[in-house]
């Protein structure tokens, strides 16, 4: 579901819009995850700050004898305030379903790091970037790194195997049908499931791509054949497909290209899908109610198959800042968004999503008093626990709905600016399509591809 912010859209932090207290009569862990995040929330200003896609790129992952002269040494002090224990892991056999949440962590200076990243969050499952998304060459996986990592997880308590989901790069387009840029494209993936395969992991998640202007069923057929060769080039790994927002060339937003692709790849144990629930909202898959819920699984399962799901992107762990089935993947805290907490209540409590990744792809970055953009990973840790209580909890009862008012209360400014922001979208283009241009200007959104 701590790094250089490589997303490119903003994203907005909600904090101050509003203070309301549960009214239980003893706290609860949903209210004192809502007091943190609320108490956090308060000392930065409500500001837009580079949205996080998950992590700053990590370094590339050398012997670490390199000298970075530019880069500032932090002191003993500033290592171990980092290193800290914000929340203490949840035992996940003392929930009452056996869910693992956890975040999208910073592997920078090597993806061992990302285990204590975790820990530190009180993570039960966790995503990382295996080397740089932002450029297409990066230096082979340092064995140091590797063994760190594998005793990292043996120490911890993680299965690398069944809880730990790489992200793919976003400048891999297995779409792709320039023959050189196809190329690079699949030598840059499948490079990623040969690091899993030595780190021990089994889920490797990924965009599915862009047709970029082609025929959407050769695209798709592109895509396909490039996971069938980079199978056979493998042998453990499960190619996980990513559910997407946008539209046009962007493929992915609807169950049939998911199951278009599944449908052409030859060995069906090693492909799966995550489903994003900011992007499913965003392209249309309602799950703000028990029945829109019920219905969107129910068409999952029926176009793609209750099979093929391996894993959850919960943005706001999976929360949605823009309204609904608008194409736009904006990213907002758990329960201050369109999305809703009620929507995560259905997840937290659905019998089929037990033992699966859940990641965490919220905003945390804050603006301090200096004005400098800082990270807050209690954020993170408040709200895995937050997803931890609405386990078994009454969604009629007093702590739910007290806790589900304060936290649309405080996004409610947020959401009515971008309320408005899509109104007038709507209306200018409405406006441009009342005058009959007969398709002078192709639509942005049948132009560009997505980038989250």
């Amino acid at each position: 579901m701590p790094r250089s912010s490589p997303r490119k859209k903003p994203a907005v932090n909600y904090s101050d819009d509003a203070d309301v207290e549960p009214r239980a009569a003893k706290p609860s862990a949903a209210a004192k995850a809502v007091a943190n995040i609320r108490e956090a929330a308060s000392k930065a200003k409500a500001e837009v700050v580079p949205k996080r896609k998950t992590e700053p790129v990590p370094e590339p992952e050398t012997n670490g004898e390199a000298p970075r002269a530019a880069k500032k040494r932090k002191t003993k002090a500033a290592k171990d305030a980092d290193s800290m224990p914000l929340a203490e892991r949840t035992a996940v056999s003392s929930l009452k379903k056996a869910m693992y949440i956890g975040a999208h962590v910073s592997a920078a200076g090597g993806v061992h790091n990302s285990v204590a990243n975790a820990v530190q969050i009180g993570a039960n499952s966790f995503a990382l970037f295996l080397k740089s998304q932002r450029k297409w060459d990066n230096p082979p996986l340092a064995v140091d790194a590797r063994d760190s990592f594998i005793s990292g997880c043996k120490q911890h308590g993680y299965s690398a195997a069944a809880h730990a989901l790489p992200h793919g790069s976003y400048l891999v387009n297995l779409a792709q049908a320039d023959e050189a840029k196809a190329a690079q494209a699949y030598r840059a993936f499948v490079d990623d499931l040969q690091r899993c395969e030595r780190l021990g992991i089994r889920l490797y998640n990924f965009h599915p791509g862009s047709t970029l202007g082609d025929a959407r069923a050769a695209a798709i057929a592109r895509i396909a054949a490039q996971l069938n060769r980079a199978h056979e080039a493998t042998k453990t790994v499960v190619t996980v497909l990513e559910n997407m927002a946008g539209s046009g060339n962007v493929i992915g937003s609807t169950w049939e290209d998911l199951r278009d692709i599944i449908a052409l790849v030859e060995d069906k144990d090693r492909v799966g899908v995550c489903i994003d629930t900011c992007h499913a909202f965003a392209a249309g898959h309602d799950l703000r109610t028990p029945a829109a819920f019920k219905s969107t699984m129910d068409s999952f399962n029926e176009v793609v198959g209750a099979e093929y799901l391996k894993a959850f992107h919960r943005k706001s762990p999976y929360e949605l800042k823009a309204p609904f089935n608008s194409n736009r993947d904006l990213h907002a805290n758990i329960g201050t968004g369109f999305l809703g907490l009620r929507a995560f209540h259905s997840i937290m409590n659905h019998d089929a999503f037990r033992d699966m990744p859940m990641v965490l792809e919220t905003p945390i970055d804050r603006k301090g008093p200096d004005g400098k953009v800082v990270e807050d990973k209690q954020v993170w840790a408040d709200e895995i626990k937050l997803l931890e209580s609405l386990i078994g909890m009454d969604p009629d009862g007093d702590v739910f709905r007290a806790t589900e008012k304060e936290l649309q209360a405080r996004g409610a400014a947020e959401r009515g600016k971008i309320q408005e922001q899509v109104d007038k979208k709507s209306a200018k283009d409405a406006k441009k399509g009342s005058r009959g241009a007969g398709g002078k200007r192709k639509k942005k959104a049948e132009t560009d591809d997505e980038s989250e």
